[in-house]
């Protein structure tokens, strides 16, 4: 497989990335240190989710695509409507804390890299450097994440806690088409 596929195949796994930044960079409060941290576990999570597809194989491939896209629904559905309550509250107080340490950073690191096991799967039947793939497609989710997360931090300064509203629907919203994805 050559490298301009597997850049193609990275900047469509990366739109899910982009995407959860851009909506978590609408969060009050959230610090470029974050929006930073985010993009750089989205980045890891994808290169090495990557790499441990292809080295599955297709074993875990009929364990892991009957159910990833409901973990990624239930995931985001969470963090969005946890951003929703935080946007449409009167006080100033987060209701989400950082979403780029613990729990939160893991949760949504897993669910914006099940695509990239899936593509990892795949790419143990093609031939080609997997460890340059990986580097490729953690690369491009880094960089497409890190653009999503400082433009949603610019609109969230801009129009303030509606765009947190907004930043949790974008959220829902990614849950929903994976799972109509997954389902039709």
């Amino acid at each position: 497989m050559d490298n301009l596929t597997v850049f193609l195949i990275a900047v469509g796994l990366a739109m899910d990335t982009l995407a959860v930044n851009l909506g978590v960079g609408t969060q009050a409060g959230i610090s470029k240190r974050s929006i930073f941290r985010l993009a750089f576990h989205f980045g890891i999570f994808q290169g090495l989710m990557t790499f441990i597809g292809w080295a599955a194989g297709s074993f875990i491939a009929r364990y892991i695509t009957t159910i990833d896209h409901w973990i990624i629904l239930v995931l985001l559905l969470w963090v969005g409507v946890r951003m929703i309550r935080s946007g449409l509250s009167k006080s100033e107080e987060k209701l989400l804390p950082d979403p780029s340490r613990g729990k939160y950073l893991v949760m949504l690191s897993v669910a914006t890299s099940l695509d990239a096991l899936a593509i990892g799967i795949s790419f143990s039947f093609l031939e080609g450097n997997i460890v340059i793939a990986s580097l490729i497609i953690g690369f491009v989710s880094f960089l497409l994440s890190l653009a999503g997360g400082f433009l949603g931090k610019t609109l969230g300064t801009a129009f303030g806690k509606k765009m947190e509203i907004v930043g949790g629907i974008i959220l829902i919203s990614i849950g929903i088409r994976i799972l109509y994805t997954h389902l039709i």
